[in-house]
């Protein structure tokens, strides 16, 4: 998994402490035949399907990351169009020892064109699904989907429905 340049550097100095890190996930729809279909990746790290995600760089806007993650992992073109959820996930362990939680923003996004394809070697696949006939997904991935394709104007805060969370 390609670990961002200011992730390195930050480890080089903090080791495997835990740290605080922002993260966007793409919930990228697309209608076909009248009915939405989700953008899903196969995971190198663990093998299953979930919606793009990604680090957000230092400076970047949330909504950017989630774009250019669909782009660099699904070689697929997507607008943000809404802000779902903000949430705080569990708490990670990677392989290498590194721990983090991430302050999630997802974003329920727009297909505007290509065709889903692996782009990097975070996904093993990539490919859009009928909402109603979605793979089993790890449940807070399953939420993050299920909270943008409810297509509410307001955004979400807190645990994610159907979830632990975390509390403050």
């Amino acid at each position: 998994m390609p670990i961002p340049d200011f992730i390195t550097e930050l480890r080089r100095h903090v080791g495997t402490a835990p740290l605080w890190l922002t993260g966007a996930t793409a919930v990228v729809l697309r209608e076909v035949d009248g009915r939405p279909h989700v953008l899903l990746v196969r995971r190198a790290d663990s093998g299953r399907w979930a919606p793009v995600s990604g680090i957000v760089d230092p400076g970047e806007h949330p909504h950017v990351t989630a774009e250019r993650e669909t782009l660099e992992e699904a070689c697929v073109v997507a607008v943000a169009e809404r802000l779902a959820w903000v949430s705080v996930t569990e708490p990670v362990t990677y392989d290498n020892g590194d721990r983090a939680t991430y302050l999630d923003h997802t974003f329920a996004c727009r297909w505007v064109s290509g065709e889903p394809a692996v782009g990097d070697d975070e996904s093993l696949e990539a490919r859009f699904f009928p909402a109603d006939d979605l793979p089993d997904l790890p449940d807070e991935f399953a939420a993050r989907v299920r909270v943008a394709l409810a297509g509410r104007a307001e955004t979400g805060f807190g645990p994610l429905p159907g979830t632990p969370g975390r509390s403050a």
